[in-house]
């Protein structure tokens, strides 16, 4: 009996101490969390169509928010938010598959999590969810 509570309590303390998986793969971020959700339509903005282009939305998010074509079937979001400068006055300029911050400089990656190239900035951009409602249709939320 004592050595089923001990490796009860041992489990218990080890789930408290390891972090579980989460189904949501979004990092964790300083820029604030506004809801918010917003349609594009791939028609009339066709150059997301394009793998490689990223486009700015100036609606939603903290500071707008860029859309990356990865492949016709995949995308990503971010806030423009700088997450070194951390205002809304300092909006990533988007070029692409990079995005510059033109009050510290720094560069991110728009491909794969939004990592910063150049810094000061260290953290990635806020990330948002973006899925496909039909072959012409995305969804991005949070």
């Amino acid at each position: 009996m004592k050595l089923s509570v001990r490796l009860f309590g041992f489990l218990f303390f080890l789930m408290i101490l390891y972090p579980m998986p989460s189904c949501n793969d979004l990092q964790e971020s300083e820029v604030p969390d506004i809801p918010f959700s917003f349609l594009i339509n791939l028609i009339l903005d066709n150059e997301l169509t394009i793998p490689g282009n990223s486009k700015y939305y100036a609606y939603g998010g903290y500071g707008g928010v860029i859309v990356y074509c990865e492949t016709p079937e995949s995308y990503y979001a971010y806030d423009a938010t700088c997450t070194y400068e951390l205002s809304k006055n300092c909006r990533i300029v988007n070029n692409s598959v990079e995005g510059e911050c033109p009050c510290c400089k720094s560069k991110y990656i728009l491909l794969g999590g939004g990592y910063p190239a150049k810094g000061p900035a260290v953290a990635p951009l806020r990330q948002y969810q973006v899925t496909m409602v039909n072959s012409f249709t995305l969804r991005v939320y949070n």
